[in-house]
């Protein structure tokens, strides 16, 4: 018969085996109810190995129990193990206590090269990536030997940082110890030369003698990433045809989002029916990836089919569409598709919603914007910043600036982003004042950042008063962002508007990086100001600089001639740029180049361009009618209002147009039955009114206006005027 001590022993020896054998299955809840068990029945364990499989057991469960087998380890003199303290460090710091595993760390006499891996792992996961590399450089000091897994993150931490030269001498390191021919080390070195310099990440990957699916990816993403998307295509093309790699999801992500980005939808197809042909379709985030190309470059049918062929969807798949019909402007189309998602079972997350308010502000639906509020708060969502920015920026452009303000004094630590939203609220409903007072405020508490200064600048352009734009200007180049490029556009944009037209060059002359959108501005400017010989010179600067114009730009040179009367030197340069550049026109360059031919008098010329768009806009025959006017075409203008008319039938413009040419005429019936028809269709016009500023405010006047307090004291002094341009044109001699 066996002894009582004999027998606890074999008990506790086959307990400790247990342990160990579930460990090596993962079996952590059974690894936990033995040691418990041995801890009930009072067992003393001598096997000090068994602790570092109860610590990792407690790592999914209890934090408290780990604390707890540390003061048992302690207590019988365990802690004097390397391997023991190593479990500890790792069970703390991937609990995230990395005080606790540090002072473990710092206790130990002698440190292996697994104690450093593990403390280093610890601070490079846990984001503390400045003492992680500090970390790393003591290490070597002490003769570290890295794992592969250590390095890596080393290199990603540099990356992150964005230290290029650490990051260089850490690649010296790498080459000198040995360690650079690991192929997961050299694409990891490739990915953090990508981000920070692409031209040392080409010739890096000409130097590497191996290269496998992952290289060719992170070179493809670092281009698409610098917005060298064809460079990112070309890559593409060479790894399969030429080296015979076959791409992955991850690569195939990546190639999509470059044909994005150049809006290539015939590349698109062919880069689709080959991750089709490959199998990678059945990717739930290569086929999200496929619906979202489709919505950007604008083929939103092709999105659907793509969206329906999909074997799997999940939220995201939903949101891509959602996001792609709301872009492309199908509001019906979209609130449809969110009937069905609603149906499907899906709840609609953040994301969900935002594209929802889109809708809200296009449509300008105060109701359905109320109903998406209720949402957000019942789901909880009212700390999302993105959902209650949206929602400020929805109630302000339905024209409610009051829910929009009650809504930014309920947070109570505004970001940058819901400063600059309800800075610009306040500018699109016509308070300028308010919008500038608000960002005084911003402005004093501390909060400025470079993208803050273009809000006041374009509620300064809207009020359209130099002094207070130059306040404004004074501010940004105190705040060292005169030179910004988004910055200075903004306020050449805004002297621009205030009439200001060499201010305007002064401020562009200022911006140390000029890019297409601050060139574009400046010729808008001289345009908007009547210079436009200027505008077209400017054109011809920015192509000498290199900047490549682009569809606003041809816009605003367009415009720039049109208003100028330079009808050859418009026409000649649009057919230039056509075919230098190869730009495809769209339906505002046609626009602008009826009312160009119109303005100068050629209205059977512009009558024909129109029959010739495929697709003419409103304001194409809204160029026409307005010529018509100018001209007295009786003809063209019954043939143009029909279609003014079914293209915009609750715009007033179109209808004050044709009553005004009818009235021009002499055909007081046919004025008053468009009168008539507008009262019918329930269409109101809108007056236009002058700003006039008096002190510290803003006062607007429309013609004839009676009402307003100061009527009594600018009336006489218009008076006045009036009488004076009568004198002056009853003394101009008539040649």
């Amino acid at each position: 018969m066996r002894s009582p001590a004999i027998s606890s022993v074999t008990n506790l020896q086959n307990l400790c085996h247990k342990i160990k054998e579930s460990s090596s299955v993962c079996r952590w809840k059974e690894v936990l109810s033995h040691y418990i068990e041995i801890r009930k029945a009072g067992f003393q364990l001598i096997d000090h190995t068994v602790y570092s499989h109860v610590l990792k057991a407690c790592l999914p469960f209890s934090f408290r129990l780990g604390q707890s087998v540390h003061a048992s380890l302690t207590k019988q003199g365990f802690d004097s193990f390397s391997s023991v303290r190593n479990s500890l460090m790792d069970f703390y710091a991937k609990s995230g206590v990395l005080s606790c595993a540090f002072s473990v760390f710092d206790c130990m006499k002698t440190r292996d090269s697994v104690s450093w891996n593990i403390i280093l792992h610890g601070h490079l996961d846990r984001g503390f990536l400045e003492e992680g590399v500090d970390l790393f450089v003591e290490a070597r000091a002490f003769g570290f030997q890295p794992n592969v897994s250590t390095l890596v993150l080393v290199i990603q931490a540099y990356q992150s940082l964005r230290a290029f030269d650490d990051g260089q001498g850490f690649h010296g390191y790498l080459i000198r110890s040995g360690l650079w021919s690991l192929t997961s080390v050299q694409n990891s070195l490739l990915g953090m030369y990508t981000e920070i310099r692409m031209d040392y990440a080409e010739i890096l990957f000409d130097e590497m003698y191996e290269k496998d699916v992952i290289s060719w990816s992170v070179m493809i993403r670092g281009y698409v990433h610098q917005n060298e998307n064809v460079f990112a295509l070309e890559s593409f093309k060479q790894m399969v045809s030429e080296f015979g790699v076959e791409p992955d999801g991850q690569t195939m992500v990546t190639v999509l989002k470059g044909c994005s980005q150049l809006g290539e939808l015939k590349t698109g197809k062919l880069i689709h029916a080959f991750v089709v042909s490959r199998g990678l379709d059945c990717d739930l985030f290569v086929g999200n990836t496929i619906v979202d190309m489709y919505c950007k470059c604008g083929d939103v049918d092709s999105a659907m089919l793509a969206f329906g062929e999909m074997p799997y969807r999940n939220v995201v798949s939903w949101n891509s569409l959602l996001s792609g019909l709301v872009h492309n402007e199908k509001h019906d189309e979209s609130l449809r598709f969110f009937a069905l998602m609603e149906k499907s079972g899906l709840d609609a997350d953040e994301v969900t919603l935002v594209n929802l308010l889109l809708i809200c502000k296009a449509l300008g639906d105060l109701h359905q914007c109320k109903s998406i509020h209720c949402k957000i708060i019942r789901r909880g969502f009212y700390s999302n910043e993105l959902a209650v920015n949206s929602l400020i920026d929805a109630y302000a452009k339905c024209n409610e600036i009051d829910l929009s303000w009650r809504l930014f004094c309920q947070i109570k630590s505004p970001d940058v982003v819901t400063w600059t939203t309800m800075i610009s609220a306040f500018t699109h409903c016509g308070f300028p004042d308010c919008g500038r007072s608000l960002c005084t405020r911003q402005y004093e508490a501390g909060r400025p950042t470079p993208r803050h200064p273009a809000e006041p600048l374009e509620a300064c352009a809207l009020s359209a008063e130099i002094g207070r734009s130059k306040c404004a200007h004074a501010i940004a180049i105190r705040m060292g962002l005169a030179s910004n490029v988004a910055v200075g556009t903004s306020v050449l944009d805004m002297y621009s508007k205030c009439g200001a037209i060499e201010a305007s060059r002064r401020a562009f002359d200022q911006i140390s990086l000029k890019n297409v959108v601050s060139w574009t501005a400046i010729i808008a400017a001289h345009g908007l100001n009547g210079l436009p010989r200027e505008a077209v010179a400017l054109l011809s600067e920015m192509e000498a600089h290199g900047v490549r114009p682009n569809s606003v730009t041809i816009l605003s040179v367009l415009s720039a001639c049109c208003h100028g009367g330079l009808v050859d030197e418009g026409v000649s340069l649009l057919a230039d740029i056509v075919t230098k550049y190869g730009t495809e026109l769209n339906s505002e360059h046609y626009s602008c180049l009826v009312d160009l031919l119109a303005r100068a008098g050629k209205l059977d010329d512009a009558f024909r361009l129109i029959k010739s768009i495929p697709a003419a806009g409103a304001s194409a025959w809204g160029a026409l009618l307005s010529a018509c006017r100018t001209y007295e075409d009786r003809k063209l203008t019954e043939g143009a209002l029909p279609r003014m008319l079914e293209l915009e039938p609750s715009s007033s413009a179109g209808y004050l147009l044709a009553s005004n040419t009818f009235a021009a005429g002499g055909s007081w019936t046919d004025a008053s039955g468009i009168r008539c028809l507008m009262k019918e269709r329930g269409v109101k016009a809108v007056a236009g009114y002058s700003m006039v500023h008096v002190g510290n405010n803003v006062h607007t006047f429309t013609a004839g206006d009676k009402c307003h307090p100061l009527a009594h004291t600018f009336g006489p002094v218009v008076e006045q005027l009036h009488s004076c341009m009568i004198d002056t044109e009853a003394r101009v001699p008539v040649l």
